[in-house]
């Protein structure tokens, strides 16, 4: 019975390796070693002589039976993790002799801390004496040890020459890292046309990460003319492998329509795909989708599930998000003290929109007992943060003495933020405070000013002000016609105090022809419509005048009746 799969017989020399072989002498270990070397031999198909081919299959099927018994021996307490004297004997023999493949196995072991302790130090040094040798895997992970600082200072252009090596040598690993060091210029002068020619022959060796890279600047056009179709091949080739990247990347490409037609149930797939791998860009695209329902049915739970797997490993939006659903109780029951405590760490982390909900929370005393201050506290921490909404409402405490000693200087300071940045209400507001000579002499040039901002973005109450303004010459040279004008902007949007107020200009004729029973009867009406009292009062006397009129007309008429008649 004689053992025909190189493989199988490789993973059980491993479970002598990883036990007791070595109890039988360095001796019998090394001849283990080297059966495996020449039954390497015979699997690559390498000519030798019948006797050493039956004599070596003959010994791999003895080993492998040991390697069987010795599992089966194995102390039901053993650590793992202690080093065996295999390695020991094993590799570092024939390392320290020389053997370039010996001297890389062993750097493996140690780097992998397979049957002896981690140790990129030591990994290091036999990886290098390896690649001096010319071992390519040896020069792909020596290179990688200097790309990533392990075991040595970080040294991208040490990198860059290991991985060149490598890759000349046909490593698809080393020709990967190396277009990826041409792209990022890491060691090297960026060149996406090096990169394109790394990555293609990386890919064309069946490198997933390759093929997915390379995907990617087919159709970003980098290093070669844009082609999305030719982009998306490789990225579904990459994927099918199980590339979480090139999944992600197409899950994309779908949800935007770049290159393909716009697929959101496509684009869930591959996401979903990605996410299950570990994928936190797709993960918090996928939980988006459940969230509104693009692509997938919307599911409040399964957009919770993703959620909260993302907030776990603290990704602070998606903590803002499950405050969020559990605030709303979408997808859970509602529970403000698992909102806040969400919101808290998001908030922490410098999301306004979790500092926002934290503060609403404590103002109206959801899930913990109102608190003014600790309300401030987050309008405060948020304000600062540029969020425009805080600084109104922090301007708000202010002018009102919550939570803080009442204060308009400091009100007026963060209206003012927010007035600056367009909020139509903090303008407002300062208006007010520059009209009243609220912490601030009053001015009424100031409250002009405030005032035209928030007329102009179509603020109705401020266009009526602005109005006022002209018509009464505060802060301004009087001006019926701007009155006017800004008086019947305000009017059309419905306010009903601009309305009587047009109607008192056209009732009187300021700044245009009078006109008492036609445009202002009509802007009276609508006041009056509202429920202004004013304009009520003057409609009533516009209508008994109409009558008094009336009655003295049919009496004038049949005076005039009866003097003709006589």
């Amino acid at each position: 019975m004689f053992c025909t799969d190189y493989n199988n017989f490789k993973k059980l020399v491993w479970l002598q390796i990883e036990h007791k072989i070595a109890m039988l002498g360095d001796m019998m270990a090394s001849y283990a070693y080297a059966c495996m070397d020449l039954y390497n031999k015979i699997n690559r198909g390498e000519t030798m002589k019948p006797k050493t081919v039956l004599k070596t299959k003959a010994l791999a099927t003895a080993f492998i039976l040991l390697g069987l018994h010795l599992n089966s021996c194995k102390p039901k307490n053993e650590d793992k993790n202690k080093p065996n004297s295999l390695y020991q004997s094993l590799y570092k023999k024939s390392a320290k002799k020389g053997d370039a493949k010996a001297q890389y196995k062993l750097g493996l072991a140690l780097y992998d801390a397979k049957g002896v302790e981690q140790n990129c130090k030591e990994a290091f040094n036999w990886f290098k004496k390896s690649a001096e040798q010319g071992n390519a895997k040896a020069q792909y992970n020596l290179g990688l040890m200097y790309f990533k600082g392990e075991g040595v200072e970080q040294n991208y252009k040490e990198a860059f020459n290991w991985f060149k090596k490598s890759a000349e040598q046909g490593d698809a690993n080393a020709q990967h890292y190396l277009g990826t060091a041409y792209r990022n210029g890491y060691g090297v002068e960026q060149n996406y046309k090096e990169t394109f020619n790394w990555f293609k022959k990386s890919a064309e060796q069946g490198n997933a990460k390759a093929k997915c890279s390379l995907g990617l600047m087919y159709c970003n056009g980098e290093g070669v003319e844009r082609n999305y179709e030719e982009g998306i091949s490789w990225l579904k080739k990459a994927a099918k492998q199980g590339d979480a990247d090139a999944q992600n990347n197409l899950g994309l490409m779908y949800l935007k329509g770049a290159g393909v037609e716009r697929n959101y149930t496509e684009a869930a797939g591959w996401y979903e795909k990605a996410a299950k791998q570990g994928d936190i860009i797709a993960q918090k695209s996928l939980s988006d989708m459940y969230y509104i329902g693009i692509g997938v049915e919307q599911n409040y739970k399964k957009a919770l599930n993703w959620y909260k797997k993302l907030a776990e490993q603290g990704d602070a939006q998606a903590q803002y998000s499950l405050g969020v659903m559990y605030y709303k109780g979408l997808g859970v029951k509602q529970n403000y003290k698992e909102a806040m405590n969400w919101y808290k760490k998001a908030a922490e982390r410098g999301i306004i929109q979790a500092q926002y909900g934290l503060w609403t929370m404590y103002e109206k005393g959801e899930g913990v007992k109102r608190d003014y201050k600790e309300a401030m506290n987050w309008y405060k921490k948020s304000a600062e943060q540029g969020n425009v909404i805080a600084q109104y409402y922090l301007g708000l405490m202010y002018y009102k003495g919550l939570g803080v000693e009442r204060n308009y200087k400091e009100a007026m300071n963060w209206y003012k933020k927010a007035a600056e940045q367009g909020v139509i209400q903090a303008q407002h507001d300062l208006w007010t405070m520059y009209d009243k000579g609220e912490g601030v002499e009053r001015d009424y040039k100031e409250a002009m000013n405030w005032y035209k901002k928030s007329a102009e973005q179509g603020n109705a109450i401020a266009q009526y002000y602005l109005g006022l303004m002209y018509y009464k010459g505060l802060g301004v040279k009087q001006n019926y016609k701007e009155a006017l004008n800004w008086y019947k902007k305000s009017a059309e949007q419905g306010d009903a105090q601009a309305q009587y107020s047009l109607g008192v200009m056209y009732d009187k004729g300021e700044g245009v022809k009078q006109d008492r029973k036609g445009e202002a009867f009509n802007w009276y009406t609508k006041a009056t419509r509202q429920g202004h009292s004013g304009a009520k009062t003057v409609l009533t006397k516009i209508f008994e005048e109409e009558l008094i009129n009336s009655s003295k007309n049919v009496k004038t008429s049949k005076k005039q009746r009866g003097n003709k008649n006589g």
